[in-house]
């Protein structure tokens, strides 16, 4: 051997790998029996459901009702449905408009426009404060979804964000009078 070869060393599975595997036919053979198999045993597997334990979602609490299950609320006599969009394009994340005036009777309705997006008032944001939505929105995945909240809080002002996109300023101000 010369100082210019280059030194190969096989790891005796590389080495006699040709010689175990048998023909490319052989290879291709082996492989569709193991995908035939995983498939099998997928199917298998997604259709075994006990019958006797609920689903996990099912038996855990929700956590706030859906827009969709109390429907549109409407405003008291008086009241209005003040509307706010929520985006997510070139401009950023965010509300639109951000600033709300609203008096009590009247309904704020959040319409998703672009993104995925949620409303949350914060108890930390609202230290001392009473009357506004305990929990989350749940999350606005389809345009024209909209989550209502009626305004039946004090006078004051209250803060609400968008979790998942409050680190990038999708934050708002209620302001009741």
């Amino acid at each position: 051997m010369s100082a210019r070869e280059p030194i190969v060393i096989l790891s005796p599975s590389v080495a006699d790998a040709p010689s175990r595997a048998g023909s490319a036919k052989d290879l291709l053979s082996r492989c569709r029996t193991f995908i035939v198999a995983s498939v099998a045993a997928l199917a298998v597997l997604s259709s075994c459901r006990s019958e006797s334990a609920p689903p996990a979602e099912k038996s855990a609490a929700p956590s706030a009702p859906a827009a969709a299950e109390s429907g549109p609320l409407t405003p008291d006599p008086g009241g209005k449905v003040i509307p706010v969009e929520l985006y997510t394009d070139a401009n950023g994340s965010y509300f639109k408009p951000s600033e709300i005036h609203a008096n009590r009777g009247d309904v704020i309705r959040y319409t998703l426009k672009v993104g995925v997006h949620n409303v949350h008032f914060l108890p930390d944001s609202n230290v001392g404060k009473t009357g506004y939505p305990a929990a989350a929105s749940d999350f606005l995945q389809l345009p024209g979804q909209t989550y209502d909240v009626a305004v039946k809080m004090p006078a004051g002002t209250y803060y609400f964000q968008c979790d998942p996109h409050a680190a990038l300023g999708m934050k708002g101000r209620l302001m009741v009078h």
